[in-house]
């Protein structure tokens, strides 16, 4: 399997016809920070909004299906299970030995504890196993939806700019915001040299899984007769020796441009071309509104 091309993720796919392509690097930078920042101290309701309007782009973004389709199932899914996870781990497990106080005591803080509860299991048998009583409160709800959320949102934007931006677009976009910086003698060109060859790095990472992994598969490891530790063991020596492939491959590139003096480059090269059609200005024209609604948006309705 070829991982590279099932799931390209932070890789530029070239000759596709998406209007996300059209739209110009700093528009498509601010939108990023959007979905990355808007969700810091938000409710749920503006996490989901989030969400659903980043699945809607990703349906209407005219991207080949098979370039986002295994990537978005598998981060869905991932989602999810760390949602639910973060909701049974934070609700409120009440303990087997229940005192047979008299409840009336309690009936002030047992009318709050109900109302503030999202589901209630009470004590049941599973066979030979007592189960119960366990009780899911909004506020570990709240905490699934704000994990799996997060996740997707984080995830799923950052690789909808990366599909569809140029490397070189993201670091002169990125230069031309820091610009200013320049004036005060800040390297800014050196560090944007440094990110340009981290994002370079990216499909080296998932070669080097690929790798791994055709290299497992090859040797057809019978997990069972190993047992749960030696089994992490192995998993702890592959991934231990994908990080050192990687590393070696960094510093062969680094002592290739040490040796050339390569050590920064000129942004301003970068800058892409001036396009005068009416969907280039349409497509920046609506970003503009969007950023501007989703500002608004989340300072009316999107706090806790």
């Amino acid at each position: 399997m070829n991982l590279l091309t099932k799931f390209p993720l932070g890789q530029y796919v070239d000759g596709n016809k998406s209007w996300l392509k059209i739209i110009d690097g700093r528009l498509k930078l601010i939108s990023l920070l959007i979905f990355l920042i808007t969700p810091i101290w938000s409710g749920p309701i503006w996490r989901i909004c989030l969400a659903f309007f980043l699945v809607f782009i990703t349906f209407a973004s005219y991207l080949p299906v098979r370039i986002w389709l295994r990537s978005f199932l598998f981060l869905i899914i991932l989602s999810i299970f760390i949602g639910l996870l973060s909701i049974f781990a934070s609700a409120n497990f009440s303990s087997l030995d229940i005192s047979f106080r008299d409840p009336n005591e309690f009936k002030i803080l047992l009318e709050e504890s109900i109302r503030w509860n999202v589901l209630t299991v009470p004590i049941f048998k599973l066979g030979l196993i007592e189960i119960g009583p366990y009780n899911i409160s909004r506020k570990a709800l709240e905490l699934g939806i704000k994990t799996s959320t997060l996740i997707f949102t984080v995830v799923h934007s950052v690789n909808l700019v990366l599909l569809t931006t140029l490397k070189e677009e993201i670091v002169w976009s990125i230069s031309w915001f820091t610009s200013p910086l320049k004036r005060l003698n800040i390297p800014v060109d050196r560090w944007l040299f440094q990110l340009l060859l981290a994002l370079r790095f990216i499909p080296l990472v998932q070669e080097e899984f690929q790798n791994i992994f055709k290299s497992v598969s090859v040797r057809s490891i019978n997990y069972r007769d190993l047992g749960i530790k030696n089994t992490i063991k192995v998993l702890l020596s592959l991934i231990e020796r994908m990080f050192v492939n990687i590393l070696l491959r960094i510093e062969q590139g680094s002592e290739s441009l040490l040796s050339k003096g390569l050590l920064q480059i000129n942004t301003a090269r970068f800058r892409p071309p001036m396009r005068r059609k009416f969907a280039y200005f349409f497509m920046n024209l609506s970003s503009m509104i969007f950023i501007f609604v989703a500002i608004f948006l989340r300072k009316q309705y999107g706090s806790l």
